[in-house]
């Protein structure tokens, strides 16, 4: 189920990139249905928040009605930031999901590990490399479309 889940992350980040967004995508899951979705819209909100997770986030409260998301898993294609990995612990998101690593920004492992910090008397669950070739291999597009623009 990790991977089918991952897939539709993958789906939103494909999303992302079509729109010109750093390609990065989200699924919130409870009881193995999708309960939110989001991927970058940063440049086109014009929105330093709306990441894929926090929008995810926002869809998912939205579809049950609550912000505790207390049981569900995000599936995200690229490590969290630090922005995200503190409003996930705040909706109580159980377990995070993710495709690659985020080496300047990652805040599960890569930059810190504020994940292990059991804010507001939680914990989460976190694991890495789930599709990561694929999640990469995005990113990779998009920075070389970047810098062939910058030509």
């Amino acid at each position: 189920m990790d991977k089918k889940m991952m897939g539709e992350a993958l789906l939103e980040a494909r999303k992302a990139l079509g729109a010109g967004e750093v390609p990065v995508g989200a699924v919130i899951v409870r009881e193995g249905s999708i309960i939110g979705r989001g991927h970058n819209e940063v440049e086109g909100r014009s929105l330093a928040s709306a990441h894929a997770e926090m929008l995810a986030i926002e869809d998912a409260s939205r579809t049950i009605g609550d912000w505790r998301l207390d049981g569900s898993s995000l599936y995200v294609t690229v490590e969290p930031c630090h922005m995200c990995l503190g409003a996930l612990f705040l909706s109580r998101v159980a377990r995070i999901l993710f495709g690659t690593v985020q080496p300047r920004s990652g805040a599960c492992g890569s930059v810190s590990r504020m994940h292990e910090s059991q804010l507001y008397g939680h914990s989460i669950e976190v694991v890495g490399g789930i599709l990561e070739e694929e999640s990469l291999l995005l990113l990779q597009e998009f920075f070389a479309r970047l810098r062939a623009e910058e030509k």
